[in-house]
């Protein structure tokens, strides 16, 4: 009886911990960069690239890169809503990201490399136009879309964790690009407070 009870909590401790997980969709660049960056975020379960905001079914990397679907490269952020909030999620977004261009992100160009907030309900959407309220106030001119998810696509398996597996082509091709750089130059002695 008392093991039975004792295995009765530990599974309804499991099942409320893992109830607690939620999800966002966000579109930053290049889903490599925007998959490294929220999984060095505590409170961060999981990440998946992929696409999300256009209509075809089962879009692939080579559809999406070719510019010829709505879809953006994206990532699918899973998270402890116990450890982080959905508003702390949108403050790192930003501040990982350029929202001053349209239809780029560093050197990559074209509609598929936009930024995006991709929200999953109405309770997003509500966030992340005050986020972008807030941010507005420290950058006018602001590019990133808030709209609905159509659909999220996981990429290829290749695509996923692309930074872990290729270190050294992923590095090179952050550095490059430009990334880092030019994020520090947007929100250089910019705070959200």
């Amino acid at each position: 009886m008392f093991k039975t009870s004792l295995f009765l909590v530990l599974l309804f401790s499991a099942i409320s911990a893992s109830a607690e997980n939620k999800e966002a969709v966000f579109a930053g660049g290049c889903f490599w960069c925007v998959q490294a960056d929220f999984d060095k975020l505590p409170g961060v379960v999981k990440t998946i690239a992929g696409y999300d905001g256009g209509q075809s079914p089962n879009p692939s990397y080579e559809q999406v890169s070719s510019g010829s679907t709505q879809y953006a490269e994206s990532v699918k952020v899973i998270y402890d809503n116990n450890k982080i909030t959905y508003s702390a999620l949108l403050d790192y977004f930003w501040h990982h990201i350029d929202p001053t261009v349209k239809d780029r992100q560093f050197c990559d160009v074209g509609h598929q490399y936009r930024t995006a907030i991709f929200y999953l309900d109405n309770s997003q959407k509500q966030e992340a136009l005050l986020s972008l309220d807030k941010i507005k106030k420290q950058l006018p001119n602001i590019y990133t879309e808030i709209t609905s998810s159509t659909h999220f696509y996981p990429a290829e398996t290749y695509h996923q964790s692309y930074y872990l597996k290729n270190p050294v082509r992923y590095e090179f091709y952050r550095l490059t690009c430009g990334r880092d750089a030019r994020v520090k130059e947007v929100w250089h002695e910019k705070s959200l407070s």
